[in-house]
């Protein structure tokens, strides 16, 4: 379950500057609704300084959160004062975000860059590096950048801040050795895990359900119900809000699945049934 702080749910339930400039001097935008995340920055600058900032986003509640307090931490800055800006700024200025959603001040870090880069009438940079992640199309140079930036030493903190690694995980073994070149250590590889009984495995997706993924949806107003384990297949029932959401098959792949690949078995796939 996910601790907010109050500015957080501050700037979720009432987001400030929604929207978009007309004939912006810089426009940002990053992510795609196919990943579950998409971001537009537009400001207007006058006499060096930005006077008005807007965005407009699809994502969780810390997505908008982050994309509301960039847009504060924004407007009244130089051009070059808000180049100086990071995605640690978004998240202290908002009292900090769980580990789990570093990734949506990384977003808004990413589309103040963008439209930075538009205002200078620099062209748009050609992706560099070889595609790592195939599910959120990162390659090996921005793995490389996120560790060192930020001293990330685990998977689980490279999916959290850029979502890597954070799908069907194949890439896994490849972000390791991307981590310990850039570290510059070796991290030897734990014995493999005896294999689950059917019982265990069942007990431990009932578990990580109630513990871990229940009560995220719950905050909003969305509930999942296990129907049946059959092999690797988890069948699922949405119930509440998540039930009639459009995105909730992005919630099935990108949260349950992803959550009981990392805490029960990597061979695990969540499918909906729909009564």
């Amino acid at each position: 379950m996910w601790e907010y702080t109050g500015k957080v749910k501050e700037h979720f339930l009432n987001p400030r500057n929604v929207g978009e400039i007309e004939n912006a001097d810089g426009v940002g935008e990053v992510g795609s609704m196919a990943c579950g995340d998409a971001l537009k920055l537009t400001f207007k600058v006058d006499g060096g300084i930005i006077q008005d900032a807007k965005f407009k986003t699809f994502g969780c509640a810390s997505a908008i959160a982050s994309a509301s307090a960039l847009t504060e931490l924004l407007i009244g800055k130089t051009v070059e004062e808000a180049e100086k800006l990071t995605n640690d700024h978004i998240a202290d200025y908002l009292g900090g975000l769980p580990k789990e959603k570093m990734h949506c001040s990384v977003m808004g870090h990413e589309a103040l860059e963008k439209a930075i880069a538009c205002y200078r009438g620099e062209p748009d940079k050609v992706q560099a590096g070889n595609v790592v992640c195939e599910c959120f199309h990162i390659t090996d140079l921005q793995l490389e950048r996120a560790v060192t930036d930020h001293s990330l030493k685990s998977i689980e903190e490279i999916t959290n801040y850029i979502k890597a690694g954070g799908g069907c995980g194949q890439c896994h073994d490849t972000i390791q050795g991307i981590i310990d070149r850039v570290n510059g250590t070796l991290t030897e590889k734990p014995p493999a895990p005896k294999p689950l009984t059917n019982i265990q495995k069942i007990k431990l997706i009932e578990e990580t359900l109630e513990r871990e993924i229940k009560p995220a949806l719950m905050q909003d107003g969305g509930d999942i119900q296990l129907v049946d384990v059959d092999g690797d297949r988890v069948l699922v029932k949405l119930k509440g809000r998540c039930a009639a959401c459009a995105m909730s098959q992005i919630t099935l792949k990108d949260y349950v699945e992803s959550k009981l690949k990392e805490l029960v078995a990597q061979a695990l796939t969540v499918e909906e049934v729909v009564s």
